[in-house]
């Protein structure tokens, strides 16, 4: 039996295991500024990379579950592990349970879609957490929507924590940044686009572009997220006449909310004021 939750039109909600959702949501505004947005980050917990598939999954559940009751109608899983380990569990087993006529949305399709029109040699990188990588998710979507393409995954697992303790631009991002792109290239010469496959890597772009050779592809999901949750809305006015129309957004997290908002602030380009929040 469904959940009842509000039916009056809400912010869209967009959730992430840690910081690293805040490049989509930062491109996701930029597209669609007349929405309002609620993001939610799950920081106490973070990085999901690492964590096993039951618990991503039981923690994007109750992500999904707590911007559901904030009103919600659609829910951006703005994170590679969390739509990689939980969004197709959530999709076919809770949705109708929690509510049908609730949206829940991830990346990686998308992005997947996508990669069809930007690669020309067929050989196409990924750059991803570890649990992202595991999960084969990109492999899987790629085979399924692009059976010409072949993939080269590496996992980057010290990028993340590169980037939340703000060392992106310092010698050791230099170091990790240039040995796992070496190592990626190593697979295949002729990889011509790399996926940044978690919301984190942006904000080391410029490092990946410095050591990737010049014609090689650096693709960046925000954007393409942002183009197709716009889409999506196009398709679905019954959703889109769910969303309110203020250009507010609300930030919330798990962790210390005076911890969280001054990094928050880096990726977004803004001084972000967040509340604490419990799932």
């Amino acid at each position: 039996m469904a959940t009842k939750f509000s039916s009056q039109p809400a912010p869209i909600g967009v959730f992430d295991s840690g910081f690293g959702g805040l490049s989509i949501l930062r491109e996701i505004r930029k597209a669609l500024p007349q929405y309002d947005y609620i993001f939610l980050g799950d920081n106490a917990r973070a990085p999901y990379g690492n964590r096993s598939y039951q618990l991503v999954y039981e923690f994007t559940l109750q992500a999904v579950s707590y911007l559901f009751s904030q009103g919600c109608h659609l829910v951006i899983l703005a994170c590679n592990t969390a739509s990689a380990k939980a969004l197709r569990s959530i999709q076919q087993r809770d949705l109708k349970n929690l509510d049908p006529d609730r949206r829940v949305l991830g990346v990686i399709r998308p992005t997947v879609e996508e990669i069809g029109n930007l690669t020309k040699t067929r050989k196409v990188g990924i750059f991803g957490t570890p649990g992202t990588v595991q999960s084969l998710s990109y492999d899987i979507e790629i085979a399924k929507m692009h059976p010409d393409i072949k993939v080269y995954s590496h996992a980057c697992p010290m990028w993340v924590p590169l980037v939340e303790n703000r060392e992106s631009n310092g010698p050791g991002a230099d170091y990790f940044v240039k040995k796992d792109v070496e190592a990626l290239m190593k697979q295949c010469e002729d990889i011509d686009s790399i996926i940044l496959g978690c919301t984190h890597y942006p904000l080391l772009y410029d490092k990946i572009k410095q050591f990737t050779p010049p014609a090689v592809n650096i693709i960046e999901q925000g954007p393409i997220v942002a183009k197709s949750l716009k889409d999506y809305l196009n398709r679905h006015p019954e959703m889109e006449q769910r969303c309110t129309r203020g250009g507010t957004c609300q930030y919330c997290t798990t962790e210390d909310a005076s911890r969280f908002s001054p990094v928050a602030s880096i990726f977004v380009n803004h001084n972000v004021n967040a509340k604490h929040v419990i799932l």
